[in-house]
């Protein structure tokens, strides 16, 4: 649980920080939540199970977005079948375009393994994971590749 409070560090009293005990194994503390945007040609399977798994495991740490190229217009309704399975309603979520990402820098630009290079937008670090798109591939295997994601998000987290 988020917790907002006011800090004795080093001798200097800090307030209207973030402390966060337990995220991924530890405790940390932030002034300002790390960017992270999460791209791919549709922005109707990868990317999307990418930023429900920022917001999962990042909480009040991150801001979490997704975005396409290409965007499909809505969300893959198998990635929102087999995201319910782990507890999240991408059912919220829509499709959207690069254009409608807010013009602000961000921590690191993640694409999905779907050759997007996004050069329009700003990022401090950009990485490329090379998921396979599960969109026509059979329900284990999906959830495999929702599996996959989880296991990239958690790893990014625990870097930042």
């Amino acid at each position: 649980m988020t917790e907002f409070k006011r800090i004795l560090f080093v001798g200097v009293l800090l307030t209207g920080v973030f402390v966060v005990p337990g995220m991924l194994g530890g405790t940390r503390v932030m002034n300002q939540p790390k960017r992270l945007l999460f791209v791919c040609v549709e922005n109707a399977n990868r990317s999307q199970m990418a930023q429900a798994f920022a917001r999962i495991h990042g909480g009040a740490l991150v801001e979490a977005y997704s975005a396409g190229s290409r965007p499909r217009g809505q969300v893959n309704p198998r990635a929102v079948e087999f995201m319910k399975e782990v507890g999240y309603d991408l059912a919220t979520h829509q499709s959207k375009s690069l254009d409608a990402l807010p013009d602000v820098e961000f921590d690191v630009a993640v694409t999905m393994g779907c050759g997007d290079q996004c050069p329009l937008v700003r990022a401090k670090r950009r990485l490329d994971w090379d998921i396979p798109d599960p969109k026509n591939l059979p329900a284990d295997q999906f959830r495999a590749v929702r599996d996959l994601i989880e296991g990239k998000v958690k790893a990014l987290l625990e870097e930042l």
